[in-house]
């Protein structure tokens, strides 16, 4: 059907473009040649005695009139004639035209010819072939105006000489065929050349681009062409990385959540099944297992809807002013439970910021649980609180294994793990660093982390420290 019609592609669009523009230059130059040569050639002289006409005008009460007719005959080579309204004759200034209308105008028919001119509007323009015609006789265009100067009446007469064009136009012609001879193979050859420079790396990117959409992430765009075109290569090389990488993340996140959502359901089954079949395993103890894998199952679907819900920018911000030195040794003081840890805590001064207190809780609890997780084996998890020009930094540190200097732009996303080992967390759900991430970008907070192999880890963020109240 019509409508399924495929479009034609970018070489053949192209290739036609510049058939056409050959074509239409061509066609352009034959017809101001033949059609428009004569008309503009008349245009043209048709001005020049108008000028001349325009310049005596202006000089009819001017004692140097002849003077000035004298000079513009001998400039232009023009015939200038002068008449009152009576047909008498003030100025008669002939260059060396054998031929001449208005050198022959006796008084009364200089007169009759002002009257003429008149009536057409005080203008006149004709051309006029010699009386007597010979090979490459010249035309006259003969240019009559009329002008009140003076309380009198004038005509002013200019005749200028028009030369045949038959030579002129013949010689273009030739011109005109060895033009369009050439640029026939021309349009041709740059028809076949150039848009096959151009639009086939476009086609080799199109041959790419739909194997990168049949999720062929390893496709590669090569780089050559037009500048633009080069680019273009690049940000689908870029972009193939990114949905390669982001690929690799999602079949991660599918097996870890797989994995942190079995876990704990296997402790309840396991356990439940013991307290129903085991005499006297219906022990308080096992309950609060239970009891505890439950909490951390549900820990783990709260923090993927939250994830998911501030990624989606559609949750919102409870901001207040708050003492955020306080809200710290109230969080790590719910720490002390877990034995043989350490959360010492500098800060020299109370800060407080202007935020959503609940949010940047769970910024400081999923920050010290990823220490609690990686740290060494003096289970220390540091705190230090530090402002400097208007900001507060906060920053948590471990003497664990450290991350690599590669892994440190990755641990920002969700379910990454540096030694991709699916180890169960003394504390968390694994989505910790993804939640801070969203939670201070959604507070246009910065934040980081320094990290050296076998030195351990200082995650950190910063926010604005908030106005004292007024």
């Amino acid at each position: 059907m019509k409508g399924n019609r495929r479009p034609m592609g970018a070489r053949g669009q192209m290739a036609l473009g510049f058939v056409l523009f050959a074509l239409a230059t061509a066609a352009l130059l034959w017809v101001f040649q033949l059609f428009l040569l004569a008309p503009m050639y008349k245009a043209i002289k048709t001005y020049e005695a108008k000028s001349i006409s325009d310049a005596l005008v202006r000089q009819l009460e001017s004692p140097g009139l002849s003077d000035a007719a004298y000079e513009l005959c001998g400039k232009t080579g023009a015939n200038i004639y002068v008449f009152d309204s009576y047909g008498r004759g003030h100025v008669r200034w002939k260059y060396s035209f054998k031929e001449s209308l208005a050198s022959g105008l006796g008084q009364r028919e200089a007169a009759s010819f002002f009257d003429q001119v008149n009536l057409l509007g005080g203008s006149y323009t004709e051309i006029f072939q010699p009386v007597l015609p010979k090979a490459g006789s010249p035309k006259l265009l003969v240019y009559a105006v009329t002008a009140r100067s003076g309380g009198g009446d004038w005509l002013v007469v200019v005749e200028v000489e028009i030369t045949m064009l038959n030579s002129t136009v013949d010689t273009l012609l030739v011109q005109l065929a060895c033009i369009t001879l050439i640029l026939a193979p021309l349009g041709i050859f740059f028809a076949a050349f150039i848009p096959g420079r151009i639009a086939g790396p476009l086609a080799e990117i199109n041959e790419s681009a739909k194997l990168l959409g049949k999720g062929d992430y390893s496709v590669r765009f090569v780089r050559k062409g037009a500048r633009e075109v080069s680019e273009l290569a690049e940000t689908l090389n870029f972009v193939a990385g990114e949905l390669s990488k982001a690929e690799a993340l999602r079949r991660e996140l599918l097996a870890n959540v797989s994995h942190d959502l079995r876990t704990p359901l296997t402790m309840i089954k396991g356990y439940g099944e013991v307290m129903r079949d085991l005499p006297g395993e219906n022990t308080p103890e096992n309950v609060q297992i239970i009891i505890d894998e439950a909490e951390r199952l549900n820990d783990l679907v709260n923090d993927l809807l939250d994830l998911s819900r501030m990624e989606a920018g559609v949750l919102s911000l409870s901001k207040e002013r708050f003492n955020l030195t306080e809200s710290i040794r109230e969080i790590l003081r719910r720490y002390d439970k877990l034995a043989d840890f350490s959360f010492p805590f500098d800060a020299r001064e109370d800060v407080y910021v202007a935020a959503d207190r609940l949010k940047i809780s769970q910024v400081i609890y999923n920050l010290v649980n990823n220490a609690v997780n990686y740290a060494g084996e003096d289970k220390t998890v540091a705190l230090r609180q530090e402002v400097k020009e208007g900001r507060v930094r906060v920053c948590v540190t471990d003497r664990g294994q450290g991350i690599p200097a590669d892994k440190l732009r990755d641990i920002w996303d969700r379910y990454y793990k540096v030694d991709r080992e699916h180890r169960r967390a003394q504390v968390g759900t694994g989505l910790g660093l993804s939640i801070v991430k969203s939670i201070l970008d959604l507070h246009k907070g910065t934040y980081g982390v320094i990290s050296e192999l076998g030195q351990g880890s200082t995650f950190w963020f910063e926010l604005d420290v908030a106005k004292e109240e007024g």
